[in-house]
């Protein structure tokens, strides 16, 4: 069963979502041309973002390692970045089953009303199998594991079905869509206080920026690839490169910012038809009173300027922050081509405001790098099993001269460090009260 659902998952989202997507189309009666077409654009897609983070990876990774070995910002934490999570969460007992149960999880809370959320987006099932995993192997109990996993699953379908609307009403063409996605879905506890906190401030009102309002405002400044082009100039001056490669580094950062959102509406053209026959089915059967959300990745919409402008400027703050704050042992480093993906649920909460999000994420990402270095013990046993277990996988490895590793993604978020720390200290009574809480809530709602 592992070897078979790790042969479904190393096909990558690329090959899954056109085969589910198409299925899907067929179920809901689209005509099969149209079906395979919608399914083919949102492959690309994801091939296409693929490329262009490969390509931020590959141009920021080496520079950021430069400059850390230049100023000795060396820390004990390794960042193994999210290719190493997933693959320490598949490649183990609980990852093995963690699709068919949490399907079945799924299609339970569905016929129950607990939920309206039905989350297609297979491949992001890894980070329910990474929580479960690192339980099962700190409690030795694959109980324990599962659990944690399961119940993950669930507060994230309550969260998407929650976030639901304002996600539907702020993005163009993602009516019927959520994002059950748990690192995604654990920055909007972070997104409701500071935006509610923020709006107490007198005359803060006054910073009210969108993305637009920055080239309005700032003319070229405010472009996205303007941006890019000069933090990655600034990147390459402090990493002491030549001015070529200073130009060079600057220009792919750039490209990076302006080719996100070009290949993100790919992602749109595939979902439009899926979403236009779910709602007329539903309609048709239903009538409009009931609503029910096709769950998809955040890469849907990561390519929002909002997005783009505060996840560049948090890079460089992050990584000297993760220095010099006392306590933190996790130096974010592979892990930072995934800062896009913490604000797809936040921007309908500040209304893509650039400061309150910069804000948000910048709050959160501290706590998530205590979160990383808390956890990192576990993540470390985990790997280190998983590496006896499959000695090819060089991924897993801890280098030399690091005592642990991490990621910021998904070893960062509240959602993980939170129900990690509710199944190893054995608070399941705390656990069954917030569950059940949620559940009932969300289910009082739905039926609304």
């Amino acid at each position: 069963m592992e070897n078979w659902f790790s042969y479904i998952i190393s096909l990558g989202a690329a090959v899954m979502m056109p085969i589910i997507f198409t299925v899907l189309g067929l179920l809901l009666r689209i005509k099969p041309g149209k079906a395979l077409l919608s399914g083919l654009y949102v492959g690309v897609g994801f091939v296409g973002l693929s490329v262009v983070t490969g390509l931020l990876t590959s141009a920021l990774g080496p520079a950021l390692e430069t400059v850390v070995g230049v100023y000795d910002l060396q820390l004990g934490i390794f960042d193994m970045g999210w290719p190493a999570a997933a693959s320490v969460a598949y490649n183990t007992a609980v990852g093995a089953f963690i699709i068919p149960v949490c399907l079945t999880v799924n299609i339970l809370m569905l016929l129950t009303r607990f939920t309206r959320t039905i989350n297609i987006d297979l491949w992001n099932y890894w980070h329910f199998a990474f929580l479960g995993s690192i339980v099962y192997f700190t409690t030795d109990s694959l109980i324990y594991g599962f659990l944690a996993a399961v119940v993950c699953y669930m507060v994230t379908l309550v969260m998407a079905d929650r976030t639901a609307e304002g996600f539907q009403k702020y993005y163009d063409g993602m009516e019927g869509i959520s994002v059950p996605q748990p690192f995604c879905q654990g920055f909007v506890p972070f997104a409701v206080v500071i935006n509610k906190l923020l709006d107490l401030i007198p005359g803060f009102s006054k910073l009210d920026i969108d993305a637009e309002g920055m080239k309005k405002k700032f003319g070229i400044l405010g472009e996205p690839l303007f941006l890019g082009v000069i933090v990655g100039c600034g990147i390459g001056v402090l990493a002491r490169y030549d001015v070529k490669d200073i130009l060079i580094l600057g220009v792919k950062m750039g490209a990076v910012m302006e080719l996100i959102p070009r290949i993100t509406r790919l992602f749109i053209d595939g979902l439009i038809p899926i979403s236009d026959a779910t709602r007329k089915m539903i309609s048709d059967k239903f009538g409009d009173k009931v609503k029910l959300h096709i769950g998809m990745s955040p890469a849907l919409v990561i390519g929002h300027p909002t997005t783009l402008v505060v996840s560049l400027l948090l890079i460089p703050v992050v990584l000297l922050l993760s220095v010099v704050l006392p306590g933190n042992k996790f130096l974010p480093l592979a892990s930072l081509a995934g800062m896009f993906y913490l604000f797809p649920s936040v921007l309908p909460i500040t209304k893509g405001n650039v400061v309150k999000t910069f804000i948000v994420g910048l709050v959160a990402l501290v706590c998530g790098l205590y979160f990383a270095t808390n956890i990192a013990e576990a993540f470390t046993i985990a790997a280190n099993s998983v590496a006896e277990m499959h000695p090819e996988d060089a991924s897993v490895r801890i280098p030399e001269g690091f005592h642990a590793g991490a990621a910021l993604d998904f070893a960062s978020s509240i959602m993980c460090w939170v129900w990690y720390h509710l199944f190893v200290r054995g608070w399941h009574i705390i656990t069954v009260v917030i569950l059940g809480g949620l559940l009932i809530w969300n289910r009082r709602l739905n039926r609304e």
